[in-house]
């Protein structure tokens, strides 16, 4: 595909476990289209191997766009404020890395670094499901709990980056008593962390512990509408956890819309039921915002990185 008509361009690379894939974008009157895409497989444990994967796929982008385009990835885990080096990354080539400053290295381009489920919010704020809301908030429910928080369609990262980390608010004791639960230990340090309780797999968990098979979530639900009582109870537990997990969200930060994310997402009875589920933990005169399916999907993790360096570049 030719660029002549492409005004401005940015490279969106969303990093996996197991996979990392760039995806090129013109920037026309503001509008980001799709120009080229190109998946590989991530050097997990070898991180000049890493560097050079990224070098190539971004040399690639370049060739397409006909321009020497800014970088934005999105990747699991956190960087230390105080040393910029890349914490808790599930790529452990990564881990105590000074990445960006790698990448700007070897890339001589502006690189910012995301974490992926703020990358997922911000698009999904900008063009996606929240589009022209004037706050909203990602909540990913995938392999972990994570989130992003988006006002007037800009990201806000906060003080350590680590705005909409709500998978690792405490469950209180109270929940964890009244339905028979074990103050799970979390990958973070931590006990007891919501995403030990709403993610995917702590679905499972959930099931096995009500003396299930710890079947797939979705096979769970389908379980609970054919009348299964272990499914049905495990359903009815994760539904009442997760809305007391998305009340805090609307107290915390009383986002205009949620946007739900991750392999979670696509249970249909979340958006049907999750509504009454928050507002039971809410008070009266709270009310409980719109809770939506993502317009991206999968797709967004590119997509929100090139749009946060599009951000960090215009600030």
């Amino acid at each position: 595909m030719t660029n002549s008509n492409h005004t401005a361009g940015y490279h969106g690379i969303d990093i996996g476990g197991s996979k990392m894939e760039l995806v090129a974008f013109a920037d026309c009157d503001g509008a980001l289209t799709e120009v080229f895409r190109e998946r590989v497989a991530t050097p997990g444990d070898d991180f000049a191997a890493f560097v050079q994967a990224i070098v190539d796929l971004v040399a690639h982008g370049d060739a397409v766009l006909g321009t020497t385009a800014p970088v934005g990835i999105g990747l699991p885990g956190v960087i230390d404020s105080a040393s910029g080096r890349q914490l808790s990354s599930n790529v452990p080539a990564l881990n105590g890395r000074l990445v960006a400053q790698t990448l700007q290295q070897a890339l001589q381009r502006p690189v910012g670094i995301g974490n992926d489920c703020q990358c997922f919010a911000l698009s999904e704020a900008q063009g996606g499901a929240a589009d022209n809301a004037a706050s909203m908030f990602g909540a990913i429910l995938g392999t972990g709990a994570g989130g992003g928080y988006c006002v007037g369609g800009q990201l806000l990262r906060g003080f350590n980056g680590v705005a909409g980390e709500w998978g690792h608010w405490s469950l209180p004791a109270t929940l964890l008593a009244q339905h028979g639960l074990a103050g799970y230990d979390c990958p973070c340090g931590k006990t007891g962390c919501l995403e030990r309780y709403v993610s995917g797999p702590a679905m499972r968990k959930l099931h096995m512990h009500f003396g299930g098979d710890g079947a797939e979530p979705l096979a769970i639900v389908a379980r609970a509408n054919m009348g299964d009582a272990v499914a049905q109870r495990t359903v009815a537990v994760h539904l009442d956890v997760l809305g007391h997990a998305l009340a805090g969200l609307v107290l915390a930060y009383d986002p205009h819309v949620i946007v739900l994310g991750g392999g979670l997402s696509k249970l249909p009875h979340l958006y049907d039921k999750l509504p009454a589920a928050v507002k039971r933990h809410l008070f009266p005169g709270v009310h409980v915002p719109p809770i939506l399916p993502p317009r991206f999907g999968d797709a967004g993790g590119a997509r929100g990185a090139a749009l946060l360096i599009r951000q960090h570049t215009k600030a």
